[in-house]
C-alpha cells in the first residue's frame, strides 16, 4: 500500500509502501491461543484462591506483553532510501545500500542456505522473533508469524534478515526497485 508515512523529525514521505506482518498462518495462531490461555487460567486460579499462580500470571503477563512491544514487528516499510521495521516501542532503519538482495525462499531452499537453525528469543507466541541460530549462516535476524511467505535480505554489512511480510510478492518487487 502506497501512502504517507512518518519519518523521523515530522517529515511525511510519499513514496512509502506498508506492509504488515503477515497473518499468523493456522498452526502459531492454535499455539499462540494455547498459550494466551495460560496466565488467564492461572489469574482465574488466582480469583478462586490460589495466591501461588499470582507471581507466575503476572510474569507471563509481563514477558506476553515484552514480545508484543518489543519482539513482534508490526510492519515493514519501504521507502526510496531506507527500509524500516516498525514495532510499538521501537523502530529499525536499513538503509537500501546495505541490502545486498531480497528475495521470496521456501523451507527447503532456507534448510540450503542457512542450515540447521535453532531459535533464539521469543517462538510460539505470535510467530517467531528475534535470532535463528544456523550452522551454515551464524546468526539470522528473525520475524516470522508463518512457515511459507518468507523472505529473505542479504545485508551488505551485517547478518541476514529472514520476514514475513504480508503480501511477500510486491514486498520483495517494492524493495527491488
Amino acid at each position: 500500500m502506497y501512502g504517507l508515512w512518518p519519518r523521523a523529525g515530522g517529515v511525511m514521505d510519499v513514496k512509502a509502501q506498508v506492509f504488515r506482518l503477515a497473518k499468523m498462518s493456522s498452526m502459531i495462531r492454535a499455539l499462540t491461543i494455547a498459550l494466551i490461555l495460560l496466565p488467564l487460567v492461572f489469574f482465574a486460579s488466582v480469583a478462586l484462591g490460589n495466591r501461588l499462580l499470582l507471581t507466575p500470571a503476572v510474569l507471563l503477563a509481563l514477558i506476553y506483553a515484552w514480545i508484543w512491544l518489543r519482539f513482534r514487528p508490526s510492519s515493514f516499510v519501504v521507502f526510496p532510501d531506507t527500509l524500516e521495521v516498525i514495532w510499538p516501542l521501537k523502530c529499525r532503519r536499513i538503509p537500501r545500500e546495505d541490502i545486498a538482495s531480497v528475495r521470496l525462499i521456501n523451507k527447503e531452499e532456507l534448510l540450503r542456505e542457512a542450515g540447521k537453525g535453532m531459535r533464539v528469543g521469543a517462538g510460539g507466541l505470535w510467530g517467531g522473533f528475534g535470532w535463528l541460530w544456523s550452522d551454515k549462516r551464524g546468526i539470522v535476524q528473525m520475524y516470522v508469524s508463518r512457515a511459507d511467505g518468507l523472505v529473505w535480505i542479504e545485508r551488505v554489512s551485517n547478518r541476514p534478515w529472514l520476514i514475513t511480510p504480508e503480501d511477500p510478492e510486491n514486498f520483495v518487487r517494492a524493495l527491488s526497485n
